[in-house]
C-alpha cells in the first residue's frame, strides 16, 4: 500500500512539474517578445457593429453598462445595442427604460427577452447572433465599462486582416483597491493578460477569448460552429474551435476595458468553480480535436497546458492528503522534490513581470504586496475548485451560476452570497494540514513550511467565509426590519 501511495504522490509531483514548466515557457516567451505590439491600422469607413450585452439579474450595473456603450465614439447609425436580457428580477424594467431613452435619442437599441435561460450565456449570445445583421459583434459583460474609443482601436485590425476572427482587449479594474481580496485578484488578472495572453498570442499559440471586452467577426462565429452550451466556458470553447478552424485571434494589451472584481469571497469562489468546471469540460471536449488539428507541436502542447490550468489544484490537494500516511511510513525521505520547488519560482516571476509592465515602481511594489493574500486564498480555494474539476471529469451536469455584481458595498445587497458546505471541509483540511505539519516536524522538517502554508490557507478561506456569513446575515436582518427601503447596493 505504501508503494502505491508513494507512486501516486510522485505522479502528482511530476504532473505539477510539467504544468509549471509550461508556465516557465510562457514567462520566457513573454520576455523575448514583450516589446512587440501590433500597430493600429487607420479606420476608414465605419462598418455596422452590434454590441451584445448578456444580462441576468444585473440591476446594480446594467444601466451603467448601457450608458457606457451609448457613449462610444462611433456613428449612431452604425451602432446596434443589443441587450440579451434573461433576468428574472427588476433588471428587465430598468433595461427597458434605458433602451427606450436611447431609442428616443436616435440609437438602435434592442431588448431581447427569451423567456428562459436555455443555454445560459451561450444561448443568449446565439440568439443575439440570429437577430442581428452585423458582420462585427462586440461583447461586454454587465460589470464592464468599455472606453469610448474601444471600437475605434479594435475594429481596424479586423478590417485590415480578413483572416482575423477575434480581437480582444486587456481587462482593467474598477474596484481593485476595495479590499485585500480584490487586490489579490488584480494581481492574478494582470498576470494572465499581460504575461500569459501576450506570450501565447505573440508565439502564434492558441489563446482563449475571455468572454468580454472583445469583437468577433460573425463569419468566424458561424464557421467555427457557433456558441455552444455544452461547457460552462462557452468563450474558451468557441475561441479554440475558431482557431483550430484557421481563424486568427489578436490580443491588444494596450487597450483596456475595466470591469468589476468580485469583492466577496463567496462570489469569487463561485466564479472560480464555474471556470474550473468549464475549463475541464473544454479539456475533455477539445483535447482530441487539438491533437488532430493542423497545428504545430508547440501549439498543441501549450493549448493542452492551458486547458489543464485547474488540474494542479486537485493534484496539490491529493498530495496534501497523501502526506501524513507517507510520513508515518517514512516513505518521503529522499524523494527528489527540489526541481519542483525551482519550477515553482515561475509564477512569482510572472507576477513581477506583469506589475513591472503595467505600473511605475511604486505601483508595481504596491501590486506585489497582494501576493501573500493571493497565495493563501488560492491555496485555500483548492477544495472548491477540485470539487468543480471532479464534477466535470465525472460528467456531472452543472448549472451556470453567475457571478454577482455589486457596484459598491456588497454587504447589504440582495445579490450577496452565503457560503456553502465547503466551509466545514476547509476547516477539516486546516486541522489535517496542521497534523501533517506536526508529523513532518518530527521526521522531515523541510516539509513543515509547505504544510503550514496549507493550514493557514484553509484557515484564511474558512475564517473569511464565516465573517462574510455574519455580514450577510446582519445585512439581511437590517433590510427585513426596513421593508420599504432599498439599499444603495441594490439600486
Amino acid at each position: 500500500m505504501t508503494t502505491l501511495l508513494l507512486t501516486l504522490y510522485s505522479l502528482c509531483a511530476l504532473a505539477l512539474g510539467l504544468y509549471t514548466a509550461g508556465q516557465a515557457i510562457l514567462l520566457w516567451r513573454y520576455w523575448r517578445a514583450r516589446r512587440g505590439l501590433a500597430p493600429t491600422p487607420a479606420l476608414g469607413e465605419c462598418p455596422p457593429v452590434t454590441v451584445q450585452l448578456p444580462l441576468y439579474n444585473e440591476a446594480n450595473v446594467a444601466g451603467r453598462l448601457i450608458d457606457a456603450v451609448a457613449a462610444m465614439d462611433y456613428p449612431r447609425d452604425k451602432l446596434n445595442i443589443q441587450a440579451l436580457d434573461d433576468s428574472t428580477d427588476r433588471t428587465s424594467a430598468l433595461v427597458a427604460r434605458k433602451l427606450a431613452d436611447l431609442r428616443a435619442r436616435g440609437y438602435h437599441a434592442e431588448h431581447l427577452r427569451r423567456g428562459n435561460r436555455d443555454g445560459f450565456k451561450a444561448g443568449a449570445l446565439a440568439a443575439g447572433v440570429e437577430n442581428c445583421d452585423s458582420e462585427y459583434i462586440a461583447i461586454f459583460d454587465a460589470d464592464f465599462i468599455p472606453p469610448p474609443d474601444f471600437l475605434q482601436r479594435l475594429l481596424p485590425h479586423l478590417l485590415a486582416d480578413p483572416a482575423l476572427g477575434i480581437a480582444q482587449s486587456r481587462w482593467g479594474h474598477l474596484n481593485a483597491d476595495e479590499n485585500s481580496l480584490t487586490r489579490a485578484q488584480k494581481l492574478a488578472i494582470d498576470t494572465h493578460f499581460v504575461v500569459e495572453q501576450a506570450a501565447r498570442n505573440r508565439s502564434g499559440w492558441l489563446i482563449p477569448f475571455n468572454g468580454t471586452g472583445g469583437i468577433w467577426r460573425r463569419q468566424c462565429i458561424e464557421e467555427a460552429g457557433g456558441w455552444s452550451a455544452d461547457t460552462l466556458t462557452e468563450d474558451l470553447d468557441l475561441s479554440y474551435r475558431a482557431q483550430m478552424a484557421g481563424w486568427r485571434s489578436l490580443f491588444l494589451p494596450d487597450v483596456e476595458a475595466p470591469g468589476e472584481i468580485p469583492p466577496q469571497l463567496a462570489a469569487y469562489k463561485q466564479q472560480q468553480a464555474r471556470w474550473a468546471t468549464g475549463n475541464t469540460q473544454c479539456l475533455l471536449k477539445l483535447a482530441r480535436q487539438i491533437g488532430a488539428a493542423n497545428l504545430g507541436a508547440m501549439q498543441k502542447i501549450m493549448a493542452i497546458q492551458h486547458l489543464c490550468q485547474y488540474l494542479p489544484q486537485p493534484l496539490m490537494l491529493l498530495m496534501l492528503l497523501l502526506t501524513p500516511p507517507l510520513l508515518l511510513a517514512g516513505a518521503l525521505k529522499g524523494l527528489p522534490l527540489a526541481p519542483l520547488g525551482l519550477l515553482g519560482l515561475a509564477p512569482p516571476l510572472m507576477y513581477i513581470a506583469s506589475q513591472a509592465r503595467l505600473y511605475d515602481k511604486r505601483g508595481a511594489i504596491a501590486g506585489l504586496t497582494a501576493f501573500p493574500a493571493l497565495l493563501f486564498i488560492g491555496a485555500g480555494m483548492s477544495l472548491s475548485n477540485s470539487l468543480a474539476v471532479a464534477a466535470a471529469l465525472l460528467g456531472i451536469k452543472a448549472s451556470f451560476r453567475r457571478t454577482p455584481k455589486f457596484k459598491g458595498d456588497w454587504r447589504r445587497s440582495q445579490y450577496a452570497l452565503s457560503t456553502d458546505f465547503t466551509l466545514w471541509l476547509e476547516l477539516a483540511l486546516m486541522l489535517y494540514a496542521l497534523w501533517a505539519a506536526w508529523l513532518a516536524w518530527e521526521s522531515q522538517r523541510e516539509l513543515v513550511v509547505y504544510l503550514l502554508i496549507y493550514a493557514l490557507s484553509f484557515a484564511t478561506v474558512a475564517g473569511w467565509s464565516l465573517r462574510e456569513n455574519l455580514i450577510v446575515w446582519r445585512g439581511r436582518l437590517a433590510t427585513a426590519q426596513q421593508p420599504g427601503r432599498e439599499t444603495a447596493g441594490n439600486i
